[in-house]
């Protein structure tokens, strides 16, 4: 369950206006930037100081602005398995998606596009999902990777494989009954239904759940 706790964040984000606004922005929803860096290197040592809640952390920044900020996400959560990060992107990179949640233990990671930072409920909903140890995916990035799905995934039905998209975006069950006008009893049935038919082996119910998601996400 989310919670609503002050978050302390580390935030890197090479663009002076945006990591303003995004340091302006926290704090006004009631969480600390505690650092507030330019690069990657910068990300790594603020993060050693600090040991914040969650990173917030752009996928391109100085000195080549390809991928050095996930890279760094990648390699934190090496050291610190459990650390939550939130990667913001332009763009969608499935290969960057998929390397993050690759990294670490699978929990507490989320890849959004940085124009969901305008609809601010949405992204601060996130970025309190993720530090509680949630699994958070731009819809956007869902979407795209639905269409180049395969096996294991083929044997879920059209509305299986439709609740499993709502899973990856961070929904909770209430909320999904919610959008597919269905019953909190009939999502139950279709969660169920796909944690069997993906051969998830038998642990903790929020686990599995995090295990589909990210077999989903990988397939």
């Amino acid at each position: 369950m989310r919670t609503d706790r002050r978050l302390r964040v580390v935030l890197a984000e090479d663009s002076v206006l945006l990591r303003e606004g995004l340091i302006g922005l926290l704090g006004r929803c009631g969480h600390d930037v505690v650092a507030a860096v330019g690069d990657a290197p910068a990300l790594l040592a603020a993060v050693e100081e600090h040991t914040p809640d969650i990173v917030l952390t752009d996928v391109r920044m100085p000195p080549g602005f390809q991928d050095e900020g996930l890279h760094a996400a990648v390699r934190l959560r090496e050291t610190r398995p459990t650390l939550p990060i939130l990667v913001l992107s332009q763009y969608v990179q499935r290969a960057y998606a998929s390397e993050l949640l690759d990294s670490g233990d699978g929990t507490g990671v989320g890849y959004l596009l940085k124009e969901r930072v305008g609809k601010v409920a949405e992204f601060v909903d996130a970025l309190r999902e993720v530090a509680d140890g949630g699994t958070v995916v731009d819809p956007e990035v869902v979407r795209q990777l639905l269409r180049r799905r395969r096996d294991p995934l083929a044997r879920l039905t059209a509305r299986e494989r439709e609740v499993l998209a709502l899973m990856a975006e961070g929904k909770s069950n209430g909320a999904i009954a919610r959008q597919l006008v269905v019953s909190d009893a009939a999502v139950g049935k279709h969660i169920g239904n796909i944690l069997s038919k993906l051969d998830l082996p038998p642990t903790d119910a929020t686990h599995r759940r995090v295990l589909a998601v990210l077999a989903y996400l990988r397939g």
